[in-house]
């Protein structure tokens, strides 16, 4: 599959079949987010790769406890559960004070995700949750900063494509 056909297929899986992911596929996930690129070559990411069961309930409960967040069922199902973190001290920031660290995981799990469509599996990018909660529960630094996380596994559902707006809405030429 090349990339394009990656970026054209992902959807948002919110379903996730029993099966295992295998361990050869994960690797290469991880791998595709550690070869991402990022601003002056920081590499500011961590990410925490939950497969146990109980990582996963303890994550369930924080967000549940505040109605504002999302359904969890996503990461209930999922064999797999990447929390994608950054290391602030290290992020690269713009003279204005703008901090990139945020721009470099978010490359990195896109990168990953990508990835995951094209080993057939399907993920979901998850920014709905508590950071207090989660940084507890997963004993994560308070230095450190949690940016997303995205269940991974093969899907269990068929998702259409959703509508996306034409370019010449989105793309300017030479100027505004």
């Amino acid at each position: 599959m090349d990339v394009f056909e990656a970026i054209r297929i992902r959807r948002s899986i919110r379903k996730f079949k029993s099966k295992p992911v295998e361990e050869y596929k994960l690797q290469r996930i991880l791998e595709a987010g550690r070869l991402s690129p990022s601003t002056a070559n920081t590499q500011p990411w961590h990410f925490i790769v939950g497969t146990d069961p109980s990582v996963r309930d303890t994550l369930i409960l924080t967000h549940k406890r505040d109605p504002n967040y999302a359904s969890t069922s996503h990461i209930i199902n999922a064999p797999v559960l990447i929390v994608a973190c950054a290391d602030v001290d290290i992020g690269w920031v713009r003279k204005d004070g703008e901090e990139y660290w945020k721009v470099d995981v978010a490359i990195a799990l896109q990168s990953m995700i990508l990835c995951a469509t094209e080993e057939g599996l399907g993920t979901c990018w998850i920014a709905a949750f508590d950071e207090e909660a989660t940084r507890k529960a997963l004993k994560i630094p308070k230095e450190i900063r949690i940016v997303a996380m995205i269940p991974l596994g093969y899907a269990d559902e068929t998702i259409a494509a959703s509508d996306r707006k034409p370019l010449s809405e989105t793309i300017h030429y030479e100027h505004w």
